[in-house]
C-alpha cells in the first residue's frame, strides 16, 4: 500500500528547468503535439508534452500501451515529426534521423547475415568514412570487448543468445558516439537472468560514456534502477506527461542495496499508484 506521507521529488507536467553551458536546455521537447489523420477523423496521440533533459542524463519513460511513448521518442531519433510544437537538440529543431541520434530496438535489428563485427563496421564506416581502416576496425574491436564479446565478433547473430545480439546493437550504436541513446523496450524479450546481467552492463557502459539516455520501459523496477528520473506518460490519447518522479540513489547502484532501502518500494508503489490508480485504462476494474 503506498505511504500517504511519502512525497517523492516530483514535476507535474511542467518542462524540467536544466541548461547546458550555452543557457539552453540540452533537448527540449517543446509544446508537442502529434495528430494522425484516420477515417474517424483526427487522432491525437500527444497533446501538448514539454521536457527538458540534462545532458548526460539518464531518464525512463512508462505509461500504458498506446499512450505514445514510441511515437515521443521517435520524434527525437528524426523518424517522426510533431504536428506542432519543436524537438530542439541543443537549440537546433530536429529535422531527420542522424548518427548523433542512435536507437536501440527490442528486436535487434541486426543484418543476419553479417557477423556481429560486420555489423557494427558497416555504422562506423557510414559515419566515419574518412577514418583510417585502421582505427575503424579498432573502434570495432574496442567496443564489442566493452560489452564483452570480442571473443564473439566472427559470429553471425543467428549464432549468438538474445542477450549477446542486445550486446552487438548497443555496442553499435555507442560505437559512433552518439549524444543521445534511445532504447525502446531493449530488454523486454529477454529471460529474467539476462535482462538483469545486460541492466548492470548498461549502467557500466552508460557510466563510463555519459551520453544522455531515453529508454521506454513498463517494467518499474528496470526503471528505478536505471535511471536518474521516471518519465510517467498519461493514457493516450491526448497523453501527456504526467510526472517526472526524480530517482534519489546514489551511483555506482548496487541493485540489493537499492530494494533493501525502504525508499525503492515507496517509489514503486507511487509510480504503480499512478500507472493502476491514477491512469489507469478503463477496462481495468
Amino acid at each position: 500500500m503506498q505511504n500517504r506521507n511519502f512525497t517523492p521529488r516530483t514535476t507535474l507536467g511542467k518542462p524540467l528547468t536544466t541548461r547546458t553551458s550555452s543557457g539552453r536546455p540540452f533537448l527540449e521537447i517543446k509544446d508537442v503535439t502529434k495528430v494522425y489523420p484516420t477515417k474517424q477523423g483526427p487522432f491525437t496521440v500527444l497533446d501538448g508534452v514539454n521536457l527538458n533533459v540534462e545532458q548526460g542524463e539518464f531518464l525512463c519513460v512508462i505509461g500504458h500501451s498506446g499512450c505514445g511513448k514510441s511515437t515521443l521518442l521517435n520524434m527525437v531519433s528524426g523518424f517522426n515529426f510533431p504536428t506542432s510544437g519543436q524537438v530542439l537538440l541543443e537549440g537546433e529543431p530536429i529535422t531527420k534521423p542522424g548518427p548523433d541520434r542512435m536507437v536501440v530496438f527490442q528486436n535487434y535489428a541486426l543484418l543476419p547475415w553479417r557477423t556481429a563485427f560486420e555489423n557494427i563496421y558497416l555504422a562506423v564506416n557510414a559515419v566515419y568514412p574518412n577514418k583510417p581502416e585502421a582505427e575503424k576496425r579498432a573502434i570495432v574491436r574496442d567496443h564489442l570487448a566493452m560489452v564483452g564479446l570480442g571473443d564473439a565478433m566472427e559470429k553471425k547473430p543467428m549464432q549468438l543468445s538474445g542477450g549477446m545480439r542486445q550486446r552487438v546493437s548497443i555496442a553499435r550504436a555507442l560505437a559512433i558516439r552518439p549524444k543521445v541513446l534511445i532504447l525502446d523496450e531493449p530488454f523486454g524479450a529477454l529471460d529474467a537472468i539476462t535482462k538483469e546481467e545486460l541492466q548492470e552492463e548498461l549502467l557500466k557502459i552508460w557510466g563510463d560514456n555519459r551520453c544522455t539516455v531515453l529508454m521506454i520501459t513498463h517494467d518499474i523496477d528496470e526503471a528505478l534502477f536505471l535511471a536518474d528520473k521516471l518519465v510517467m506518460m498519461t493514457n493516450g490519447p491526448h497523453a501527456k506527461i504526467g510526472e517526472v518522479l526524480e530517482i534519489p540513489f546514489s551511483r555506482p547502484r548496487d541493485r540489493a542495496r537499492i530494494m533493501e532501502d525502504p525508499q525503492y518500494y515507496q517509489l514503486r508503489n507511487y509510480a504503480l499508484d499512478f500507472l493502476f490508480n491514477r491512469f489507469a485504462h478503463d477496462d481495468v476494474g
